[in-house]
Protein backbone atom coordinates (compact mmCIF):
# COMPACT_ATOMS: atom_id res chain seq x y z
CA UNK A 1 0.00 0.00 0.00
CA UNK A 2 1.24 3.49 -0.96
CA UNK A 3 0.30 6.66 1.64
CA UNK A 4 0.45 9.78 -0.52
CA UNK A 5 0.05 12.92 1.15
CA UNK A 6 -1.30 15.87 -1.26
CA UNK A 7 -1.08 19.52 -0.13
CA UNK A 8 -1.78 22.54 -1.59
CA UNK A 9 -2.42 26.40 -0.57
CA UNK A 10 -5.81 28.36 0.17
CA UNK A 11 -7.25 28.40 -3.43
CA UNK A 12 -4.40 26.45 -5.32
CA UNK A 13 -6.79 23.70 -6.63
CA UNK A 14 -6.22 21.46 -4.43
CA UNK A 15 -9.58 19.57 -4.32
CA UNK A 16 -10.10 19.66 -8.35
CA UNK A 17 -6.62 17.17 -8.36
CA UNK A 18 -8.08 15.13 -5.75
CA UNK A 19 -11.03 14.27 -7.31
CA UNK A 20 -9.36 13.40 -10.83
CA UNK A 21 -7.06 10.73 -7.90
CA UNK A 22 -10.32 9.18 -6.79
CA UNK A 23 -11.83 9.07 -10.37
CA UNK A 24 -8.22 6.90 -11.18
CA UNK A 25 -9.39 4.62 -8.23
CA UNK A 26 -7.57 6.46 -5.11
CA UNK A 27 -8.47 6.37 -1.67
CA UNK A 28 -9.49 9.73 -0.22
CA UNK A 29 -8.81 11.12 3.46
CA UNK A 30 -9.55 14.13 3.33
CA UNK A 31 -8.45 15.90 6.21
CA UNK A 32 -10.27 19.60 6.27
CA UNK A 33 -13.85 17.38 5.53
CA UNK A 34 -12.89 15.14 8.77
CA UNK A 35 -12.42 18.70 10.51
CA UNK A 36 -15.81 19.90 9.69
CA UNK A 37 -17.50 16.87 11.41
CA UNK A 38 -15.28 16.88 14.05
CA UNK A 39 -16.83 20.27 15.19
CA UNK A 40 -20.63 19.38 14.72
CA UNK A 41 -22.25 19.24 18.16
CA UNK A 42 -21.84 16.03 19.62
CA UNK A 43 -18.55 15.24 17.78
CA UNK A 44 -15.34 14.79 19.73
CA UNK A 45 -13.73 18.47 19.58
CA UNK A 46 -17.03 20.68 19.76
CA UNK A 47 -17.58 21.15 23.36
CA UNK A 48 -13.61 21.67 23.52
CA UNK A 49 -13.69 23.85 20.82
CA UNK A 50 -16.48 26.08 22.28
CA UNK A 51 -14.80 26.19 25.70
CA UNK A 52 -11.71 27.53 24.55
CA UNK A 53 -12.69 30.36 21.76
CA UNK A 54 -16.35 31.23 23.65
CA UNK A 55 -20.08 30.78 22.84
CA UNK A 56 -19.74 33.76 20.43
CA UNK A 57 -18.72 31.58 17.35
CA UNK A 58 -21.85 29.89 17.78
CA UNK A 59 -24.78 30.55 15.31
CA UNK A 60 -28.43 30.50 16.23
CA UNK A 61 -28.91 26.44 15.99
CA UNK A 62 -26.00 25.58 18.42
CA UNK A 63 -23.90 24.95 15.32
CA UNK A 64 -20.00 26.54 15.16
CA UNK A 65 -20.22 28.97 12.94
CA UNK A 66 -16.70 28.25 10.67
CA UNK A 67 -17.10 31.88 9.56
CA UNK A 68 -16.97 33.12 12.64
CA UNK A 69 -14.30 30.98 14.14
CA UNK A 70 -11.99 31.15 10.49
CA UNK A 71 -12.30 35.04 11.18
CA UNK A 72 -10.60 34.40 14.76
CA UNK A 73 -8.21 32.26 13.74
CA UNK A 74 -6.67 33.85 10.43
CA UNK A 75 -6.22 36.98 12.57
CA UNK A 76 -4.18 35.52 15.38
CA UNK A 77 -1.42 32.98 14.61
CA UNK A 78 -1.60 31.69 18.56
CA UNK A 79 -5.51 31.06 18.36
CA UNK A 80 -4.98 29.20 14.84
CA UNK A 81 -2.02 27.04 16.42
CA UNK A 82 -4.89 26.20 19.48
CA UNK A 83 -7.35 24.83 16.92
CA UNK A 84 -4.47 22.86 15.00
CA UNK A 85 -3.65 21.54 18.92
CA UNK A 86 -7.25 20.29 19.59
CA UNK A 87 -8.15 18.78 15.51
CA UNK A 88 -4.90 17.30 14.54
CA UNK A 89 -4.04 14.44 16.95
CA UNK A 90 -7.93 13.28 15.67
CA UNK A 91 -7.57 13.84 12.23
CA UNK A 92 -4.23 11.45 12.33
CA UNK A 93 -6.47 8.95 14.59
CA UNK A 94 -8.87 8.95 11.97
CA UNK A 95 -6.11 8.29 8.98
CA UNK A 96 -4.39 5.41 11.15
CA UNK A 97 -7.87 4.02 11.38
CA UNK A 98 -8.88 3.82 7.72
CA UNK A 99 -4.85 3.37 6.47
CA UNK A 100 -4.88 0.26 9.07
CA UNK A 101 -8.34 -0.52 6.79
CA UNK A 102 -7.15 -0.45 3.35
CA UNK A 103 -4.08 -2.08 4.02
CA UNK A 104 -6.41 -4.93 5.43
CA UNK A 105 -8.84 -5.58 2.79
CA UNK A 106 -6.83 -4.18 -0.58
CA UNK A 107 -2.54 -4.12 0.30
CA UNK A 108 -1.87 -2.94 -3.49
CA UNK A 109 -4.25 0.07 -3.21
CA UNK A 110 -3.18 3.89 -2.73
CA UNK A 111 -4.25 5.76 0.22
CA UNK A 112 -4.17 9.78 -0.41
CA UNK A 113 -4.35 12.03 2.80
CA UNK A 114 -5.59 15.31 1.56
CA UNK A 115 -4.34 18.03 3.64
CA UNK A 116 -3.93 21.23 3.71
CA UNK A 117 -1.62 21.63 6.71
CA UNK A 118 0.62 18.63 5.69
CA UNK A 119 3.92 20.21 5.75
CA UNK A 120 3.48 22.64 8.94
CA UNK A 121 2.30 19.45 10.90
CA UNK A 122 4.97 17.56 10.21
CA UNK A 123 2.61 15.21 9.23
CA UNK A 124 4.37 15.02 5.33
CA UNK A 125 7.40 12.64 7.28
CA UNK A 126 4.90 9.51 7.53
CA UNK A 127 4.18 9.57 4.18
CA UNK A 128 5.33 7.31 1.27
CA UNK A 129 5.21 10.15 -1.62
CA UNK A 130 4.25 13.62 -1.20
CA UNK A 131 2.33 15.94 -3.65
CA UNK A 132 2.15 19.76 -3.95
CA UNK A 133 -0.76 21.17 -6.05
CA UNK A 134 0.80 24.87 -7.41
CA UNK A 135 -0.24 27.96 -7.89
CA UNK A 136 1.77 31.16 -7.92
CA UNK A 137 0.39 33.58 -4.76
CA UNK A 138 -1.10 35.95 -7.37
CA UNK A 139 -3.33 33.23 -8.98
CA UNK A 140 -4.19 32.57 -5.37
CA UNK A 141 -5.04 35.70 -4.46
CA UNK A 142 -8.27 36.07 -7.44
CA UNK A 143 -9.53 32.84 -6.93
CA UNK A 144 -9.71 33.54 -3.37
CA UNK A 145 -11.63 36.54 -4.16
CA UNK A 146 -13.45 35.77 -6.83
CA UNK A 147 -15.11 32.39 -5.33
CA UNK A 148 -14.97 33.61 -1.72
CA UNK A 149 -16.02 37.37 -1.94
CA UNK A 150 -13.28 38.17 0.10
CA UNK A 151 -11.20 41.90 0.20
CA UNK A 152 -8.16 42.17 -1.35
CA UNK A 153 -7.07 42.38 2.04
CA UNK A 154 -8.87 39.37 3.49
CA UNK A 155 -7.38 37.45 0.64
CA UNK A 156 -3.92 38.45 1.56
CA UNK A 157 -4.44 38.10 5.38
CA UNK A 158 -6.15 33.79 4.45
CA UNK A 159 -2.90 33.54 2.11
CA UNK A 160 -0.56 34.31 4.38
CA UNK A 161 -1.97 32.37 7.47
CA UNK A 162 -0.36 29.71 5.55
CA UNK A 163 3.49 28.46 4.53
CA UNK A 164 4.35 29.98 1.13
CA UNK A 165 3.09 27.70 -1.66
CA UNK A 166 7.38 28.09 -2.82
CA UNK A 167 8.66 27.18 0.35
CA UNK A 168 6.29 23.97 0.06
CA UNK A 169 8.12 22.64 -3.27
CA UNK A 170 11.36 21.75 -1.12
CA UNK A 171 9.29 18.90 0.46
CA UNK A 172 7.41 17.30 -2.35
CA UNK A 173 8.45 14.72 -4.17
CA UNK A 174 5.62 15.57 -7.41
CA UNK A 175 4.48 19.03 -8.17
CA UNK A 176 1.37 19.47 -10.05
CA UNK A 177 0.93 22.88 -11.55
CA UNK A 178 -2.86 24.04 -11.33
CA UNK A 179 -2.31 26.97 -13.91
CA UNK A 180 -2.28 24.32 -16.63
CA UNK A 181 -5.73 23.38 -18.52
CA UNK A 182 -7.64 20.69 -16.61
CA UNK A 183 -7.54 18.05 -19.37
CA UNK A 184 -3.72 18.37 -18.90
CA UNK A 185 -4.02 18.09 -15.18
CA UNK A 186 -6.39 15.08 -15.47
CA UNK A 187 -3.81 13.33 -17.92
CA UNK A 188 -0.81 14.20 -15.22
CA UNK A 189 -2.82 12.66 -12.16
CA UNK A 190 -3.05 9.85 -14.79
CA UNK A 191 0.48 8.94 -14.91
CA UNK A 192 1.09 9.87 -11.58
CA UNK A 193 -1.48 7.35 -10.32
CA UNK A 194 -0.05 4.51 -12.41
CA UNK A 195 3.46 5.28 -11.29
CA UNK A 196 1.82 5.04 -7.71
CA UNK A 197 0.35 1.66 -8.28
CA UNK A 198 3.54 0.73 -9.41
CA UNK A 199 5.37 1.23 -6.18
CA UNK A 200 3.64 -0.88 -3.80
CA UNK A 201 5.24 -0.04 -0.98
CA UNK A 202 5.29 -0.23 2.64
CA UNK A 203 3.80 2.30 4.69
CA UNK A 204 6.32 4.23 6.40
CA UNK A 205 3.06 6.15 8.77
CA UNK A 206 3.97 6.36 12.43
CA UNK A 207 1.14 8.30 14.35
CA UNK A 208 1.45 8.75 17.72
CA UNK A 209 -2.28 9.29 18.40
CA UNK A 210 -1.21 9.63 22.71
CA UNK A 211 -2.95 5.88 22.82
CA UNK A 212 -1.54 2.57 23.08
CA UNK A 213 -2.27 0.58 19.66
Amino acid sequence: MVLVGLTGGIASGKSTVTRFFQTQGAHIVDADQICHELILQGNKAYQKIISTFGKQILDMDGEINRGKLGHIIFQDEKQRETLNTILHPLVFKQLKTEQNRLRSENPQSVLIFDAPLLIESKAYQWMDWVILVYVDTKTQRERLIQRKSLTENEAKCRIAAQMPLEEKRAFADEIIDNRKPFDEIQSEVCHIYRRLLKKNTSSKIKINTGTSS
